[in-house]
């Protein structure tokens, strides 16, 4: 009565095919550089944008001290924060599948080898 018909595979394994594996951790790499450089690339075009205008004295003010221009500049000095979290996050996550591949690879070789 528990009997199934169904056909069973037996693979036990994290991965069917190496190579996308691979695939995958090397776009997650390429993705992981791209979205760090537009990150930068934003946070330089819109820091130039504020230092033209406050060369200009667009942002300039009567009593000004010097806490008040570090108040200015912090929303441009951490703009590519998340940048940074999205590059680390995705080259953790490259890193974590190769782990995850290479324990893979000796539980295979050793299960071989007894």
């Amino acid at each position: 009565m528990n009997e199934s018909n169904e056909q069973h595979t037996g693979f036990l394994g994290t991965y069917f095919d190496r190579d996308v594996v691979l695939r995958m951790v090397r776009l997650a790499g390429n993705f992981a550089w791209i979205v760090l450089g537009i990150y930068i690339f934003t946070t330089l075009i819109s820091f130039t944008q504020f230092m033209l205008q406050f060369a200009t004295g667009i942002f300039n003010q009567k009593g000004i001290l010097a806490l008040d221009l570090v108040s200015y500049f912090t929303p441009y000095l951490i703009q590519f924060v998340p940048g940074l979290i999205y590059f680390f996050g995705l080259k953790l996550a490259g890193y974590s599948l190769l782990i995850l591949l290479d324990i893979e690879d000796n539980t295979r070789r050793t299960a071989r080898k007894k």
